[in-house]
């Protein structure tokens, strides 16, 4: 298949575009809205720099280094693009109207077309594998000098690009900078044909996570509030539809030895939040939503964490963590986000998105892998029965982290040298 041939599978399917986002928003009203910007159909202004993020963590991991862009190059305009509502929120949060921002339009040429000849940057910084086609091969042609930054690619992406040479080979050839984030993905980048002298290895922008003194403060206030200083509570966040009830027999398990204990459960998408409300008062557990502002009680077994941009404070309240994706066949997400907070963190065999974090996290004892909410439980009974264990590691998380900072002056380095040529 060659990009002709995508760009009319693309057209014949757009139809169904409209039903996707249509579909989305039945079940989160966050999609209701700034459809014509998934069509490149709203006015925008010219930019310098254009930088493109997914979704809420890639985003999060990108906002330090646009921060340090901004305050080294005051000079540049900046458009920050997102493809979910999670990520817009973010960009919002962090910048407010210091930057432009919309939606990436879907990948069919002439939305891309229109989408570039109005923002019409300089440069492009993309985040991690947000590839579109027809967007790099748009932008090249306009002569924007292009960067993928945070580079990752999972061996199970790298083989379906290699299935398709004819689109990826020169999309990746097009890029005139490429950071990566470990050696075997920067492998896996030039076996598909990105040139090797474009590629550096500059480790992962996730491990430059900032915590501040006073987001350990809020969390642990928050705890002081619920009264919950020395009784057991940890954290499922991030979780998906599937692993609700695993979660809730998991902790199940633990109540049948810590009657005081408190689950705070977050899915990743806010239109799962009344979902995960419901399983859990379907299941007899004692809880309250995090939405309606009610007091978390003695007798309070379970916390619905149905808000946004207060994960990392329920890391912060926790003796552990759970990272959702992980027991579904989805990916996994950062688990960098509680160890940051010295939170011990466990996850599920299906950790592919963050295979190399996991593994150094693993090999450390600062993160288990368990396969089944049995396990889960297990592991959360052990660790509160052993809380000098439970320290052990959570310090050793907290050292990883401390010895694989310095990724974001790498990757910004790059960066300079992408805004000079």
């Amino acid at each position: 298949m060659n990009r002709f041939l995508y760009s009319t599978i693309l057209y014949l399917l757009s139809p169904l575009l409209i039903v996707y986002l249509a579909f989305r928003a039945i079940k989160s009203a966050d999609y209701r809205g700034r459809w014509a910007e998934r069509f490149g159909l709203t006015k925008l202004q010219s930019t310098d720099l254009l930088i493109h993020s997914v979704s809420m963590g890639e985003t999060l991991a990108a906002i330090p280094l646009i921060r340090l862009i901004m305050q080294s190059h005051p000079e540049l305009s900046i458009t920050v693009t997102t493809t979910s509502p999670t990520g817009s929120a973010e960009v919002r949060k962090a910048f407010g109207n210091t930057v432009q921002h919309c939606y990436l339009p879907f990948d069919l040429p002439w939305c891309v077309r229109r989408f570039l000849r109005q923002v019409s940057p300089t440069w492009c910084i993309i985040m991690e594998t947000e590839l579109w086609p027809n967007l790099v091969a748009n932008a090249a042609k306009q002569g924007v000098r292009l960067m993928l930054a945070n580079a990752r690619l999972s061996a199970k992406s790298a083989a379906q690009y290699v299935k398709y040479p004819k689109i990826s080979r020169p999309m990746l050839q097009r890029l005139d900078v490429i950071a990566v984030q470990t050696q075997v993905e920067a492998q896996r980048f030039i076996d598909l044909g990105a040139l090797p002298n474009r590629v550096t290895v500059c480790g992962s922008l996730k491990f430059d996570l900032s915590i501040k003194p006073e987001q350990l403060a809020k969390a642990k206030q928050l705890r002081q509030a619920w009264g919950r200083e020395s009784s057991p509570v940890w954290v499922a966040g991030s979780v998906h539809p599937g692993e609700f009830d695993a979660m809730l027999a998991a902790h199940r398990q633990l109540l049948a030895q810590w009657p005081d204990a408190l689950l705070i459960i977050a899915p990743r998408h806010p239109e799962q939040f009344t979902a995960v409300a419901d399983a859990v008062t379907s299941q007899g557990f004692e809880s309250v939503r995090r939405s309606d502002n009610l007091p978390v009680t003695a007798t309070t077994q379970v916390l619905v964490g149905d808000t946004m941009g207060e994960l990392l404070t329920f890391y912060g309240t926790a003796d552990q963590a759970f990272v959702g994706g992980s027991l579904i066949y989805h990916g996994g997400h950062n688990p960098l986000e509680p160890v940051a907070m010295g939170v011990p963190v466990m996850v599920g065999p299906n950790h592919r998105d963050f295979a190399q974090i996991t593994q150094m996290l693993e090999g450390a004892g600062a993160l288990r892998v368990v396969d089944s909410a049995q396990a889960l439980g297990n592991n959360l009974i052990e660790y509160f029965a052993k809380p000098e264990l439970r320290q052990q590691a959570a310090n050793a998380g907290l050292a990883v982290v401390e010895a694989n900072r310095g990724t974001l002056q790498r990757q910004f380095t790059l960066v300079q040298s992408l805004l000079t040529t």
